[in-house]
């Protein structure tokens, strides 16, 4: 592998398990007094020292964190020798963004400082992410592009990248790639664990198995870096865009908004992890991917990390609704929610 600049770190210690995970409920939608259907996950809780301070399912099992990773990947592209970015640029380099004008602006500027086009993207065409801006784009008569597609500022730093050190550009994407190395041994150094697993994730990417635990004690490092540290410049571009890094309106932006200091990011099939400035962190898995129920457990675990409920409230629940009124609503339950 082709030697990269990084911060000397211990050993990374051995991968997680790969099983079946020991999820237990964690979210009830209730309807009516009745409860109507119970979401399954996982969740973990860590001290500013990094002790587990609550846990509940199985937190040590090997799991995809999809998109909850590029924050990790942003710190590796840092180490390989990403050229300096604007914090907007860097922020939409661990973004799952929208689609909206701003991002597409921001990722061409990262292509053009490369001397690069949108056609030397690998990532999937697809429609910008939300209903709203989805509609919007289609009426104006717009397709699926690369650049639209959630990951595409990720992957033109990934592209930046490679054309700064000198590698090939057609294969940036591939596991086997000198960029794609480097981004493994960052992710394992973050974690404290070895990969477990390696596959593609649904951008064409490579993606890595870890544990919850591991995910979510890297994050709390990005968080309370030092600021000028890779780590630290990460978490500061995020939290200075929280719309780059989601878009206008989503959850992910407003929980940062509302928690002062907050590094927050979510992933495809029920993955979030957050993290506050003292290394305080919480990481949340919902084992059927369903997306309803991963803010009202993250907001119940970030209340048990110390977060004043009353700054969660909007996050705590989701009203179920009948015939256009509310009639029930979904929150946390079992051990997360007594």
């Amino acid at each position: 592998m082709t030697e990269i600049t990084a911060t000397p770190s211990p050993i990374p210690g051995p991968p997680p398990a790969v099983r079946e995970p020991a999820h237990v409920p964690l979210a009830h939608v209730e309807r009516g007094g009745v409860i109507e259907g119970v979401h399954h996950g996982s969740v973990v809780v860590l001290a500013a020292d990094g002790r587990v301070e609550f846990r509940a399912g199985d937190i040590e099992a090997a799991f995809y964190p999809r998109s909850a990773l590029k924050p990790l990947q942003a710190v590796g592209l840092l180490r390989a020798g990403l050229p300096p970015l604007d914090d907007e640029s860097l922020a939409l380099a661990a973004a799952s963004h929208s689609g909206e004008e701003r991002h597409l602006t921001t990722a061409r500027r990262i292509l053009d400082a490369a001397g690069l086009t949108e056609d030397d993207l690998r990532n999937v065409p697809d429609l910008p992410y939300g209903a709203e801006r989805r509609e919007e784009w289609l009426r104006l008569g717009h397709g699926r592009t690369r650049l639209a597609q959630n990951c595409s500022g990720k992957h033109a730093a990934m592209l930046m990248t490679a054309r700064a050190r000198g590698w090939p550009l057609d294969s940036y994407a591939d596991a086997g790639h000198p960029l794609q190395q480097a981004l493994a041994a960052t992710v394992e150094d973050l974690t404290g664990q070895r990969v477990a697993r390696v596959t593609v994730d649904g951008c064409g990417a490579p993606l890595y198995a870890v544990s919850l635990h591991g995910l979510t004690r890297a994050v709390a490092r990005l968080a309370s870096a030092a600021p000028g540290t890779e780590e630290g410049r990460v978490a500061h571009a995020m939290r200075a865009h929280p719309e780059i890094v989601s878009g206008t309106g989503r959850d992910v932006a407003r929980l940062m908004r509302a928690v002062p200091g907050l590094l927050a990011k979510d992933g495809f099939e029920g993955v979030q992890v957050a993290a506050l400035p003292d290394g305080r962190a919480v990481g949340v898995k919902i084992s059927d991917g369903g997306d309803r129920a991963r803010m009202p457990v993250t907001a119940a675990a970030l209340a048990r990390c110390g977060v004043d409920p009353a700054v969660l409230t909007e996050f705590a629940r989701t009203p179920v609704l009948g015939g256009g009124a509310e009639v029930g609503s979904l929150r946390a339950a079992g051990a997360l929610g007594g």
